[in-house]
């Protein structure tokens, strides 16, 4: 085994142990009875992970080092767990990831292990898909949208008003009711351009498949080995399986034309009007940071220091709570998300002098 393998190899086992930690507390505070076991069932896997990163450990005379689990980020998971459905703190969980099947492939393409290592690491890549596709599974029929549409909803409402009334303030510099109203104006249009596009995203994405579905049943009717070809094809061609295997799985799974429909259309769950309204209004939510000062300061100079400490804030919380509840990097998750938006502001705020300049503008 190469050497620079072993310190990813402590870290590895540091992340299964945190993750087997996490989850057993979220097991036991949940009232959930299905998600419980559902948890602890992935706790248990997780755990496992960790065995398998601590033998090798000890195979190459290297320390196990000891679990650490920040006590706050179990406090907050436990409150929020009792305030919350559970699944969206999952939701907060998932955010954080790292997608340890997609580093372990790595590791296993890498040739580091040998052949029964590298085949017990296959076992655990396939765990880390099944508890990811379990996790949504559970989200998608509890009919709830994942927590990171409403992060993504609400940092695209913050970060483009913030840039829309940072460049207002270079051009309106003794205006700020201007540029809180115009704000104000661009952010409800914002948040209803979202809220329209998610249902008409949702509601076009229910009636292809209920479209599909109808087909299928038809064919399904009429030519039944027609419908197994088509499935065929699909593992040949999306899933990339050998011709073989796809046939053979196509012929054991046509006997039975239900399954096979399932399989080929993606069952809905997701409610038009619940995920339009989740849309808009977190983009609403993200708006009112950066236009509320405007609305109070006798100056836009004033407002857009108001304004952008205020935004910033808020970045940094929500920021501080991804990293707090998912275990990544606290100083990072922060500054990524203050940097960004901070950046189409300045960008803005040159643009609004840029227009002030070539049209003339008067504040």
């Amino acid at each position: 085994m190469h050497p620079t393998f072993l310190p990813r190899i402590r870290d590895f086992y540091l992340d299964e142990m945190k993750d087997h930690l996490t989850y057993t507390h979220l097991a036991r505070r949940t009232r959930d009875a299905r998600l419980a076991r559902l948890l602890e069932r992935i706790a248990a896997m997780e755990k496992g992970h960790a065995a398998f990163w601590q033998r090798l450990l000890e195979a190459h005379g290297q320390a196990v080092p000891a679990p650490r689990v920040s006590r706050l980020r179990l406090w907050v998971l436990g409150v929020l767990t009792r305030w919350l459905s559970p699944l969206w703190v999952i939701g907060l969980l998932e955010m954080g990831e790292t997608g340890a099947a997609e580093v372990y492939h790595r590791v296993l393409a890498s040739g580091w292990l040998d052949d029964k290592d590298a085949e017990q690491l296959r076992h655990i890549i396939l765990d880390e898909l099944e508890h990811e596709s379990a996790f949504h599974q559970a989200s998608r029929e509890a009919g709830l949208s994942n927590v990171r549409d409403f992060v993504l909803g609400m940092n695209d409402g913050l970060v483009e008003i913030l840039g829309a009334v940072t460049g207002l303030s270079a051009a309106y510099p003794g205006r700020p009711l201007i540029v809180a109203v115009s704000g104000l104006i661009v952010g409800v249009a914002g948040a209803l351009s979202m809220g329209i596009g998610a249902f008409i995203s949702v509601r076009s994405q229910r009636q292809v498949n209920e479209a599909t579905r109808r087909r299928l049943d038809i064919l399904f009717s009429v030519a039944p080995e027609r419908a197994t070809e088509e499935f065929r094809r699909r593992l040949a061609e999306d899933a990339g399986l050998p011709d073989a295997v796809s046939r053979e799985v196509a012929g054991r799974l046509g006997e039975e034309g239900s399954g096979l429909a399932r399989l080929l259309v993606q069952e809905d769950h997701e409610n038009e009007w619940r995920s339009a309204l989740f849309t808009g209004f977190a983009y609403l939510f993200g708006v009112a940071f950066p236009v509320l000062p405007y609305f109070l300061a006798d100056s836009s100079a004033s407002a857009l220091l108001g304004s952008v400490a205020l935004a910033g804030l808020a970045l940094a919380s929500v920021g501080g709570a991804i990293a707090l509840v998912s275990g990544i990097s606290l100083r990072g998750k922060v500054a990524e998300m203050v940097v960004s938006g901070f950046a189409a502001a300045g960008l803005a705020y040159g643009f609004g002098h840029l227009m002030q300049w070539l049209f003339g503008v008067s504040p």
